[in-house]
């Protein structure tokens, strides 16, 4: 999961007022909104060769762009990741323009090169789009599990999360974690069930 710009906070804030643009009905579905895809966004966004203070910006003009037409979107044409893919790319390229024309390539966390040419419509169209399906398998697989952990018990978390995305034994995590054999599996079994649940809300 990517990390929070530096003036996340700021961001936040002033993208709270854009729900006012697309008319939603309640300031909650936008801060869920929000919440659920920023991540998303900004990851895509530092991954197409974006610096932080680019991304941002990426993620509050794909935010305001949906604002203004999420009423016109008709999930009847194709789902709504596709649709917001687009709205994302679309933003890049715009980013892409305002840089000096010398600025082609930025060194990652991981210090490799990220080239942004690659990445963006135009002279990477399918290289962009595998880019925002990892990123979007990843981001739906975290908010999954971030919605599931709010719901579950914390101690019974702890355990899936040991069991399933640690990939610890079940005898390692009973006895790393105190409990018994029986208690992990009817635990991973459950869970599984309610984070299956969670990643095809997500999905849909």
């Amino acid at each position: 999961m990517p990390r929070a710009p530096k003036n996340y906070p700021m961001l936040a804030t002033r993208l709270s007022l854009i729900a006012r643009l697309g008319n939603w009905d309640e300031q909650g579905k936008w801060q869920e909104f929000f919440e659920t895809y920023w991540q998303l966004i900004y990851g895509v966004a530092c991954r197409a060769g974006m610096k932080d203070d680019e991304a941002q910006e990426v993620v509050q003009e794909t935010c305001i762009a949906v604002a203004k037409n999420i009423a016109r979107y008709d999930s009847k044409a194709g789902p709504f990741k596709a649709w917001l893919l687009q709205m994302t790319r679309w933003r890049i390229t715009d980013q892409l323009r305002k840089r000096p024309k010398n600025r082609h390539v930025r060194r990652d966390d991981d210090t490799r090169l990220t080239a942004t040419m690659d990445r963006i419509p135009g002279s990477g169209e399918a290289a962009f789009e595998t880019v925002w399906e990892e990123e979007w398998q990843r981001h739906v697989l975290d908010s999954a599990l971030a919605r599931l952990k709010r719901k579950v018990d914390a101690k019974h978390f702890q355990i899936f999360d040991c069991a399933v995305s640690k990939g610890w034994s079940a005898s390692k995590t009973a006895k790393t974690l105190g409990v018994n054999i029986a208690q992990v599996y009817l635990v991973k079994h459950r869970l599984k069930g309610m984070l299956k649940k969670e990643l095809e809300g997500l999905e849909e």
